[in-house]
């Protein structure tokens, strides 16, 4: 699930070299390249071709889609050659082994999370994709799926089961991203809007800031397990 790391800590929506080399600099595990045209954050697929080549090697490359169908997320993989494909639309199980079996590539799904009802999704996906991201619903008109900066009730998390891994999005920023991981444990987190400073306009500083914080609590947090496994 990670390049290099036993918890991933993505950085998603990048499009230009400078804040592609940030990621890279603060030690991102994961950097995602966004596909879809509503998206303050989109690349095309010639753009995102350069900056994959850029990060190639050096940290994991995921592409971004909205329901795209496995002939076009095969056509994609074929330009840009990431090394996860992320789903963000409205895939089903189904759609997701197909998306895997046309590009040969692991997908993380993302699931929208607003209510513990949302949670029930999470086994229908476990097994068929190779990543869950848990990510903020988005609000009703909105024109791109997401959290929009906003997170969820990370309370409601506490209830799923422990043997479902899945890494954490929405509203994470480099101010909540310690508390994050302390209260929902999850197995990676991902951010976005969190480190800009504009919709769409990376903040090399806030991405630094970020990546340390999350780093630092993951570590404290793998710390505690293994204390609490020497006492059991």
């Amino acid at each position: 699930m990670t390049h290099g790391d036993a918890f991933p800590i993505k950085i998603c929506g990048l499009s230009t070299p400078e804040t592609l080399e940030a990621a890279l600099a603060a030690g991102a595990d994961m950097i995602g390249l966004n596909f879809h045209p509503k998206s303050p954050r989109y690349v095309t697929p010639q753009r995102a071709a350069e900056l994959a080549d850029q990060a190639r090697g050096r940290t994991g490359i995921v592409a971004l889609v909205v329901d795209y169908t496995p002939e076009q997320a095969a056509e994609l993989v074929r330009i840009v050659r990431p090394d996860w494909m992320q789903l963000h639309g409205k895939e089903t199980p189904e759609q997701v082994a197909a998306i895997k079996a046309a590009t040969g590539l692991p997908v993380m799904k993302a699931l929208g999370v607003a209510t513990a009802a949302d949670l029930d999704q999470v086994a229908l996906y476990h097994g068929v994709a190779d990543a869950i991201l848990l990510d903020a619903k988005p609000p009703k008109d909105a024109a791109y799926p997401g959290g929009h900066g906003k997170p969820f009730d990370w309370n409601l998390v506490a209830g799923l089961d422990p043997a479902l891994a899945f890494m954490l999005s929405g509203g994470l920023d480099p101010a909540n991203v310690s508390q994050a991981i302390g209260v929902v444990r999850p197995a990676g987190v991902d951010v976005s809007s969190g480190v800009e400073r504009a919709p769409g306009v990376k903040d090399i500083g806030r991405i630094s800031e970020f990546v340390r914080a999350a780093r630092a609590a993951a570590k404290a947090l793998n710390d505690d397990q293994l204390k609490k496994a020497g006492q059991a």
